[in-house]
């Protein structure tokens, strides 16, 4: 009995705790939807701009010319002209090799040359006696034609002399070697003292840097772009070290393979640049930009307004105090915008952080110092 009493007790108790809830669960009006709650967004401007259509790429610095320096006759090397590293200019001194075998080999032939001119000479004076008195029949035609044929002989070693003589000079002249071309030297392969044999391995490298190559690789698609635009001018190519945006040199294309690589798929491509500074070693990878032309005038946001849908991309655009998903059409995307094609007009805001809290009509607040708010946008 005292059981039933208790739990009857219990139960008007939370009756009356109900009633006691009731008016402030049913505070509102019934049937009016609750005011929405602004989402704070950031939010840019749609601008114009002139963008490049670019291609990238993974490209290889390469010496304009490689030279490798290897002596041209046998000897001493007497002395060494530069240091390991160092740039040279055409025509510098660079090894000496003893000359003195060389000097003599000319100071014979010089005078070889000499005892057959003197022969020369009186072979020549012989013929001229010879033909008078074969004329007045006082010698025998048989003398006459071996004066002249000695003559001829001595005329022909006298030319003979004069070959050996230059060759004696240059051989000479190669104990002095100088430099080809403008460039950066490499380690030094013969030091002085060495015995240098001709045509043998190379003293010293040579890479010409001034201009220089980059050499890359794009898809065989691309050709026909790329030669389209080509028609038109030269198309600027730039060099970019990783991590960073501004180009470390400017060139100019230059070289269009004449096979595409069938294993790869890619076409070889070279670009010329000055390099006035040196800043483009051979062997380095670079980060190529090749740019063939420039859209100007064109809608741009920032890449981080435009969102990818289902069917589509899609912008938030700021609409007095809410934002409008607006389906748009892209184009290109240059380094931190995106060329908008169709759906923006210009002077609109975009939103560029905060999507993920909008849906079409939600209210915005734009963050401070986030752009300048449209009219009506609440703070």
């Amino acid at each position: 009995m005292r059981i039933k009493v208790f739990l009857i007790n219990c139960g008007l108790l939370f009756s009356v705790f109900c009633l006691l809830l009731m008016p402030s669960c049913s505070k509102g009006k019934p049937g009016k939807p609750v005011k929405n709650i602004a989402a704070p967004v950031t939010v840019a401007p749609v601008t114009r701009e002139t963008v490049p259509v670019q291609m990238s790429a993974i490209g290889n610095v390469e010496a304009y010319s490689t030279v490798s320096i290897k002596a041209r006759v046998s000897g001493e090397l007497m002395r060494v002209y530069f240091s390991e590293g160092q740039f040279v200019d055409k025509g510098d001194l660079l090894f000496s090799i003893d000359p003195q075998h060389y000097k003599t080999a000319l100071d014979t032939a010089q005078a070889n040359l000499a005892k057959d001119t003197a022969l020369s000479r009186k072979a020549d004076n012989d013929v001229v006696r010879y033909s008078g008195l074969f004329q007045e029949q006082l010698v025998s035609r048989d003398d006459y034609e071996k004066t002249l044929a000695n003559a001829q002989a001595l005329n022909a070693s006298l030319e003979a002399d004069r070959a050996a003589v230059e060759n004696a000079r240059l051989q000479l002249n190669y104990c002095s070697i100088f430099s080809p071309v403008s460039g950066r030297t490499g380690s030094l392969l013969a030091d002085r003292g060495n015995i240098i044999k001709a045509d043998d391995t190379p003293m010293v490298v040579i890479n010409q840097m001034q201009p220089v190559y980059v050499a890359f690789s794009v898809p065989e698609k691309n050709l026909p772009e790329i030669k389209k635009y080509m028609a038109s001018g030269k198309l600027r190519v730039e060099a970019r070290i990783s991590n960073e945006n501004d180009p470390l040199a400017e060139g100019t294309l230059t070289f269009i393979d004449n096979e595409v690589n069938s294993a790869t798929g890619t076409i070889r491509l070279k670009a010329t640049f000055a390099n006035k500074e040196k800043v483009l070693w051979p062997g380095q990878f670079v980060n190529v930009i090749l740019v063939l032309a420039e859209q100007a005038d064109v809608i741009v946001v920032p890449s981080q307004a435009v969102q990818t849908g289902q069917q589509r991309q899609f912008v938030f655009v700021i609409k007095g105090d809410s934002a409008e998903l607006r389906p748009v059409r892209t184009g290109i995307t240059y380094k931190d915008i995106t060329v908008i094609e169709q759906g923006l007009g210009p002077e609109e805001q975009v939103v560029t952080d905060g999507q993920m809290r909008l849906m079409p009509g939600a209210k915005v607040q734009i963050k401070a110092g986030a752009g300048d708010p449209g009219p009506g946008v609440s703070k």
